[in-house]
């Protein structure tokens, strides 16, 4: 039994790695998601990434590559749509995400012999992620932490107050969208944990949780983080034993946990009266 045991946990440490990684990482990201409503963004990178896929598929490219250029594609072009259209960005990520889903679905129709595992894509496939998984993972996760650390208080000020921000000499536009183009990455980080479609779910919902308890931003992303982790693992753990998909495990653990948050604070407030 105990060597069993070693050799699961031996075989459990390279996924265990990723998926920690990425939701330390997706914890304050996911903070600034809530807090600046960009909910409706997430999900529309989650709708290019599919295209992000099918080109990858078409071209012979890696999934992840070609998943990160659509994501900065989408940002990029998002700003200069709002800087140009007199639409609402609702309505202009509503007619994008909607394309590019559509594009992406026709170019997998279009494929003639599709070899692709595409629910491992879509929904993550921890389980098989490898040594140069983690390394590449690591690499990314890295640069956007740096990034995010230079930005925090910029993105912290915008968050707050936009025009006292403006005034302070912050470039608006330019801190938000490098939020942007820092959660395209996240999605394309996170396709081995939670696939493309799962990982909004990832930033938002340990992010929400957190939202409730803490008391300062740096608190709520130490929060969100610590969330996310346990999120994690308890997916990981649920999958190995029950093989059930592990994308979807760890996104039910988050949704229990905000459940749980839920009756927690019903409780302590039923208490306060």
């Amino acid at each position: 039994m105990t060597d069993a045991l070693a050799i699961d946990w031996q075989l459990l440490w390279l996924p265990f790695a990723a998926g920690i990684g990425t939701a330390l990482l997706a914890g304050p990201l996911g903070c600034f998601v809530v807090w600046q409503r960009m909910a409706y963004f997430g999900e529309s990178l989650a709708h290019s990434a599919l295209l992000g896929v099918a080109l990858g598929l078409w071209f012979h490219l890696p999934p992840a590559l070609t998943v990160l250029g659509t994501g900065i594609a989408l940002a990029l072009l998002l700003v200069q749509l709002q800087q140009r259209s007199r639409f609402s960005s609702d309505t202009l990520l509503g007619i994008l995400s909607h394309t590019l889903l559509a594009a992406g679905l026709v170019l997998l129709a279009a494929l003639p012999n599709l070899r692709v595992d595409l629910d491992a894509l879509l929904f993550g496939d921890l389980l098989a992620v490898s040594a140069r998984d983690v390394t590449l993972l690591a690499l990314l996760l890295a640069v956007l932490a740096v990034c995010l650390w230079r930005l925090w208080q910029p993105l912290i000020a915008i968050t707050v107050h936009e025009e006292l921000a403006s005034a302070e000499g912050i470039h608006v536009a330019r801190v938000r969208t490098a939020l942007m183009l820092m959660m395209a990455i996240a999605v394309a980080v996170a396709m081995k944990v939670v696939g493309v479609l799962l990982m909004t779910s990832l930033l938002i919902i340990p992010a929400a949780i957190a939202q409730r308890f803490a008391r300062s931003p740096e608190q709520m992303a130490v929060i969100a983080s610590a969330i996310g982790v346990l999120a994690v693992i308890g997916g990981l753990l649920l999958s190995w034993f029950a093989n059930s998909p592990v994308g979807p495990s760890i996104v039910l653990f988050t949704g229990v946990f905000f459940l749980n948050s839920l009756a927690f604070s019903g409780l302590r407030h039923a208490g306060q009266h």
